[in-house]
């Protein structure tokens, strides 16, 4: 006999939801550690001139890199605001959707 109840169904759902979560995180966090370094390097070198003495881009993102196993608290910052800043977006459009 073919009975379920809802209970017993998978959330099919739920379970998309769940995967496009994952890899919206997985491809947020590895620009961070990816392309945000080198983009930092850019910027900073037309606002505050060369980083070190004459070091270029990939010696900052070793820096960051470092300091993410060092457990550095701005070097973690960096990497995951990407994502974090889609959290904070997806949170105030919520607040903004029932204040409405």
């Amino acid at each position: 006999m073919g009975v379920t109840h809802e209970i017993d169904a998978p959330a099919g759902g739920a379970t998309k939801g769940w995967r496009r979560e994952v890899i919206l995180a997985v491809l947020l966090i590895g620009f961070g550690l990816l392309a945000l370094p080198f983009a930092v390097y850019l910027v900073g070198q037309r606002v505050l001139g060369e980083y070190g003495e004459g070091l270029g881009a990939l010696a900052l993102a070793e820096t960051i890199w470092l300091d993410l196993l060092s457990f550095r608290l701005a070097a973690w910052i960096l990497v995951l605001s990407p994502y974090l800043t889609i959290q904070l977006a997806r949170g105030v459009r919520r607040i903004w959707r029932r204040s409405v």
